[in-house]
């Protein structure tokens, strides 16, 4: 099976799949941050291994402590897989931090902070220029 075939793509969406459900339900770990999301995976061609990125909103050690709990629930999540998707191997899993998300929202907040600054400076200047055709 090649890297980008049909099959793997639609291996990859379904184990993603898995994987979110049983985080967001099934795991009970007081670790793992109620702001995690599974913003990717990759199955190995081979079906022997499987790459998640784990996106975690909130601060380092939330990240940290969330990873950890899902390294030690790593058992459970490969059994759940097992039982729901039919594959022949069921894939050892590696989670990998993804910080995209949490970026996206500081670039937003950036984003409205210039606008903001920006909106004020705009009605600084407009005050400035009544003022100045005031005293013409």
């Amino acid at each position: 099976m090649r890297k980008n075939s049909v099959k793997n793509t639609r291996i990859n969406g379904e184990v993603r799949r898995v994987l979110a459900e049983t985080i967001r339900g099934e795991i009970k770990d007081p670790r793992i941050s109620p702001w995690t999301s599974v913003v990717s995976v990759e199955v190995a061609p081979d079906l022997k291994s499987c790459k998640a990125w784990i996106s975690v909103l909130g601060d380092e050690e939330a990240r940290k402590a969330t990873l950890e709990g899902l390294r030690s629930a790593e058992g459970f999540l490969k059994n759940r897989i097992a039982k729901v998707i039919n594959l022949r191997n069921t894939p050892e899993i590696t989670f990998i931090l993804d910080q995209s998300i949490e970026y996206g929202v500081s670039m937003s907040r950036r984003i409205d902070e210039v606008i903001a600054g920006d909106d004020e400076n705009a009605r600084n200047r407009e005050d400035v220029e009544a003022q100045e055709d005031t005293h013409s």
